[in-house]
C-alpha cells in the first residue's frame, strides 16, 4: 500500500512539472520583449566567457603546437637568454625582471670549439649540436629565393628537434663531418623552386655553390600570431662545416643545443654546462656566467602563468555581465510574480502546493538563462566560422566551453529565480486573489 502511494505520489508531482513549464513556456511566449530582454542580459554574459575561454584555447592549443618541434628536453646555450636572468644566471620569466640587453651584448659568441669541448666532456647529455643560421638566395633555372633562412647544423641536430621528412632521408653523420654539399629543404622551398615536382636529387644552387637536395620536410605551416622560430617550411638546412664555405665565415655564433640523458633532468644538464663551460672560459668562482644556458621547459611554465591570467581577466569581466543578467532575469521575475498575483491566488485556493508555485518561477528563471545562453553560444559559433584565422591554429566551440555556458546559466537562473518564486509561492490565497 505505501509503494502504491508513493507512485501515485510521483505521478502526481510529476504531472504538475509538466503543468509548470507548460505554463511557463506559455508566459514566455505571451510576453516575448520581456523575454528578449532577459535572454539580451544573460546572453552578453555567456558570449563573453565563452569567446574568451574559446579564444584562449584556441591560442593555447596554437602555441602548444610550435613547441613540438622543440624537445622539452632540451637545453640552448647561447650568448642572449630568452629573457630576465637572476645573479645566478637562471630564466626569471614569471617574476619577471629587466632584459639587461646591454650587459648581454658584451658577451663572448657561443663558438664552434666549445660545442666540441661540450660534447666530449658532458656526462649527462644525450645528444649535443651545434647550429648557427644565416641568410642566402637558392636559385633553380630562372626561380629564385632571396634571403631565405639557411641553418648550419651539425652531428646530433635531428635529436634535439622535431624532423618528419615527407620525401628523402636525413643528413648522414658522415656527410655532416665531411662537409657534403648536401640539404635538407623546407616544403614551402621545395614547392617555390620545383613547382610540385619531387625535389630529392634535385641540384639547385645556393650563394653560388651547387647543393643536392637529399629530403624535404613535411609541411609545418605557419605559426600565425604565434611563432617560435624561424617556419621549418621555409628553411633550409646544411652540414655545418659546408655552410662555413659557403657564406664564407672565419668565427661563428651560434646555439649549442643538448638533450639530458636517461635518469637526468634538464636542471642536472644545464647545471653541468654551466661548471663546465666556466671552467673552458677560465671565469673566476666570484665572476658572473657570460653565457645563458636556457631550458625549453620553462617556456611551457610561463604559458602556463599567461593562459591562466587570461583566463582570469575573462572570468573577471564575465562575472559582470552574468550579475548584470541575473539582476535582469530577477526583476523581471517580480514583475511576472505581480503580473499573476491572481493566477497563483486561484491555483492556490484549488489546492496548489508551495512546491508547484515555486517550480513555475524556478523553471521560467532557469529556461530564460540557458535560452540566453544558446543564444550567446551560437553568436560563438558564427564567430568562430567567420573570423579569418591562421590554418595551424583549431578554432572550435568546445563541447567543455558549451557544458559550462549551460551549467553557469542554470546557476544564475536558479539564484535570480529563487526569491522570486518564494515571494510568489507564500502569497495569501484570499489576498491574492482580491489583488488589483
Amino acid at each position: 500500500m505505501a509503494k502504491e502511494n508513493i507512485i501515485q505520489r510521483g505521478r502526481v508531482i510529476t504531472r504538475q512539472l509538466n503543468e509548470g513549464i507548460m505554463f511557463t513556456l506559455n508566459e514566455l511566449k505571451s510576453n516575448k520583449f520581456r523575454t528578449f530582454l532577459s535572454l539580451l542580459s544573460v546572453s552578453i554574459g555567456i558570449f563573453t566567457i565563452v569567446a574568451i575561454l574559446t579564444a584562449v584555447d584556441t591560442l593555447e592549443k596554437g602555441v602548444r603546437k610550435s613547441f613540438e618541434s622543440y624537445n622539452t628536453n632540451s637545453v640552448y646555450v647561447s650568448k642572449w637568454p630568452m629573457g630576465p636572468e637572476d645573479e645566478d644566471g637562471n630564466l626569471n620569466l614569471t617574476n619577471g625582471g629587466e632584459y639587461r640587453w646591454w650587459d648581454y651584448r658584451k658577451r663572448p659568441v657561443i663558438s664552434y670549439e666549445e660545442y666540441k669541448f661540450l660534447k666530449e666532456n658532458l656526462t649527462t647529455a644525450e645528444a649535443v649540436t651545434y647550429e648557427t643560421y644565416a641568410q642566402g638566395t637558392a636559385k633553380f633555372g630562372r626561380k629564385s629565393l632571396s634571403y631565405t633562412s639557411v641553418h648550419l647544423v651539425t652531428e646530433g641536430y635531428n635529436k634535439v628537434n622535431t624532423f618528419n621528412i615527407a620525401q628523402g632521408r636525413d643528413i648522414s653523420v658522415n656527410e655532416l663531418n665531411s662537409a657534403s654539399s648536401v640539404a635538407i629543404v623546407g616544403h614551402s622551398v621545395a614547392e617555390t623552386l620545383f613547382s610540385g615536382e619531387n625535389a630529392v636529387g634535385k641540384v639547385f644552387n645556393l650563394n653560388g655553390y651547387s647543393v643536392t637536395i637529399i629530403g624535404v620536410l613535411e609541411m609545418e605551416g605557419s605559426g600565425g600570431l604565434v611563432q617560435i622560430g624561424d617556419s621549418k617550411d621555409n628553411t633550409i638546412y646544411i652540414p655545418f662545416l659546408f655552410g662555413k664555405q659557403v657564406f664564407s665565415m672565419r668565427d661563428t655564433d651560434g646555439d649549442i643545443i643538448a638533450t639530458s640523458a636517461a635518469g637526468y633532468t634538464n636542471n642536472d644538464l644545464a647545471s653541468e654546462i654551466k661548471l663546465v663551460l666556466r671552467n673552458y672560459r677560465r671565469l673566476k668562482p666570484t665572476e658572473k656566467l657570460n653565457f645563458s644556458v636556457n631550458l625549453v621547459n620553462v617556456l611551457d611554465d610561463v604559458l602556463d602563468n599567461v593562459i591562466s591570467s587570461l583566463t582570469g581577466v575573462g572570468w573577471i569581466i564575465a562575472i559582470f555581465s552574468l550579475l548584470i543578467g541575473g539582476f535582469g532575469i530577477a526583476n523581471i521575475m517580480f514583475v511576472s510574480v505581480k503580473e499573476r498575483t491572481k493566477i497563483i491566488g486561484i491555483q492556490k485556493a484549488l489546492g496548489a502546493k508551495k512546491y508547484f508555485i515555486m517550480i513555475q518561477f524556478l523553471t521560467e528563471a532557469v529556461i530564460l538563462a540557458i535560452a540566453g545562453a544558446l543564444a550567446g553560444l551560437f553568436v560563438v559559433w558564427l564567430l568562430t566560422l567567420i573570423i579569418p584565422v591562421p590554418p595551424t591554429y583549431d578554432v572550435s566551440l568546445s563541447l567543455s566551453n558549451i557544458f559550462l555556458a549551460i551549467i553557469v546559466a542554470s546557476v544564475i537562473g536558479i539564484l535570480s529565480g529563487a526569491l522570486p518564486a518564494y515571494t510568489a509561492a507564500n502569497l495569501n490565497p484570499v489576498d491574492a486573489i482580491n489583488s488589483k
